[in-house]
């Protein structure tokens, strides 16, 4: 029976994005329209985050051997950006779609192999395809661009995340202190040295027995401009959470008190107001830098809950495509742990709202 479903792979409003490719397919990349023109643009801003995301890069992720190189197709002229349409290419190098054979017919518990069968009756069962991590590689290089836009009209903007938790192990370090020379100085991309050994030695332990771990990115954005944001359906969290979300293996999102805003009374939650020279300020920020649905000009906090990876390397009960019982040891390469390389996903998911509602909001207030 034919099928009339689209699959939607685009994001944003003004600055818009639509990635493509599956992960061993010939390649993955994005396309980006609405960019300002004379934004700088070099290849070697966009590989800097890039290189930050792709596999291989130390013995807790995975060994798939990817360079990861970015081809600018189009949009980009003597380093500036032209205003028309940004394509961005990656090709994929070293795909193995053999190690995934067994996987043909036979659905990973917890993964998308099932639903995508149910809904298109049929899917790129190699690796995931568009279910696999490596659709974010469009993410990342679009995110790059869209930092490049914001820091072109707001030098002072910064977006950090880092992993705030795997399994039971927290990193006790408060949002405001966390250094980005920290978090990039450990192979886990947590804020405290000390911790990073723990977190590093539990996905060892879980890799080595086959198995996989969740845990927490949290992030902040700092100097963020007031007034991003629209109300009711786009508010700002809003469109975070459906960023974040978004991304492969989140399961949970929050903005500033979040979860643990029942354990407040009115009196406790509420953010008071005081002048600071010209600025309005909050002496506390529980409402996490957006109030309703508009950043307010404090730091903006947020943390994501990723699930454990669904591909282990120990057998599990399943199903097969007829239905049938079956069983399943995985194959092929995988995180034990996707946090350390979700973070610059997280990042890059976080400029890419910045800059569309920034776009937005220049464009409602222009000539005011």
């Amino acid at each position: 029976m034919m099928r009339s479903y689209a699959m939607s792979s685009s994001f944003g409003s003004v600055f818009k994005i639509s990635t493509w490719g599956e992960s061993h397919g010939a390649g993955v990349g994005v396309v980006i329209d609405g960019c300002p023109p004379r934004v700088p643009l070099t290849r070697e801003l966009i590989q800097k985050e890039l290189d930050r995301r792709r596999p291989g890069q130390s013995d807790i992720v995975t060994p798939r051997n990817e360079a990861d190189s970015v081809e600018i197709l189009s949009g980009v002229l003597d380093g500036l950006s032209l205003g028309t349409p940004i394509a961005l290419s990656v090709r994929n190098k070293d795909q193995r779609p053999t190690a995934y054979d067994e996987m043909q017919h036979t659905y990973r518990p917890s993964h998308a192999d099932y639903c995508y069968d149910a809904k298109y009756g049929i899917r790129a069962w190699a690796g995931g395809g568009r279910a696999s991590a490596r659709e974010t590689i469009g993410r990342v290089a679009a995110g790059a661009v869209a930092r490049a836009v914001v820091q072109a009209l707001h030098p002072q903007v910064e977006v950090l995340a880092w992993v705030q938790q795997v399994h039971s192990i927290v990193c006790p370090t408060p949002a405001d202190q966390v250094s980005a020379a920290v978090v990039e100085g450990n192979i886990v991309r947590t804020a405290d040295p000390a911790t990073a050994e723990e977190m590093a030695a539990a996905i060892r332990s879980a890799r080595s027995a086959g198995d996989s771990l969740g845990g927490v990115v949290a992030c902040t954005v700092r100097n963020c401009p007031v007034g991003l944001g629209d109300p009711v359906f786009d508010k700002l969290e809003a469109t975070l959470a459906h960023a974040m979300l978004s991304i492969p293996a989140c399961k949970g999102f929050e903005v500033g008190s979040g979860f643990s805003a029942p354990l407040y009374k009115g009196s406790e939650h509420n953010d008071a107001f005081y002048m600071e020279g010209e600025r309005v300020r909050t002496r506390t920020n529980n409402s996490g830098g957006i109030q309703g649905g508009i950043s307010n000009g404090e730091a903006i906090n947020m943390r994501l809950a990723f699930k454990p990876t669904a591909t282990l390397m120990i057998e599990q009960e399943t199903v097969n495509d007829q239905h049938q019982a079956a069983t399943l040891r995985g194959k092929g390469r995988h995180d034990a742990c996707v946090l350390p390389r979700a973070v610059p996903v997280v990042e890059s998911m976080v400029w890419l709202v910045l800059c569309d509602h920034l776009l937005r909001q220049r464009a409602q207030n222009a000539g005011l």
